[in-house]
């Protein structure tokens, strides 16, 4: 782990980390509930098409939001696996420190903004 990292800041963005994941899980489930899909009534009533239409647009939403989700619990759960094995903060494209700012603001990042700039083109 980079020494400019200092114990402090890395038990901060320990916490902060665990406190995301674990709210996270508890709005997955919260969809979960509120997805139309969860209904066990759900196959078997007689809906108007309209309605069906909604509760499958409803459904899609739900199931977009919790893979957008899963894919953030992912990142966190990399960023806690680097902080046990103090490699936290180190961008895995190009290995150079994530600049603390943005550390501070993304926890989870996985890459310096260079790096992310590129990957995402």
């Amino acid at each position: 782990m980079d020494k400019k990292l200092s114990a402090e800041f890395i038990k901060r963005q320990e916490k902060k980390l665990k406190e995301t994941r674990t709210r996270i899980h508890l709005r997955i489930e919260e969809l979960k509930k509120n997805d139309p899909f969860s209904d066990p009534d759900y196959t078997s009533d007689n809906a108007a098409v309209d309605t069906d239409a909604r509760e499958q647009i409803g459904h899609q939403t739900v199931e977009a939001e919790i893979q957008e989700m899963k894919k953030r619990l992912k990142d966190i759960d990399l960023a806690l696996d680097k902080l046990a094995k103090k490699r936290y903060g180190q961008c895995e494209r190009c290995v150079k420190m994530i600049p603390m700012p943005r550390l501070k603001l993304i926890p989870e990042a996985r890459y310096c903004i260079e790096c992310e700039s590129k990957i995402r083109k």
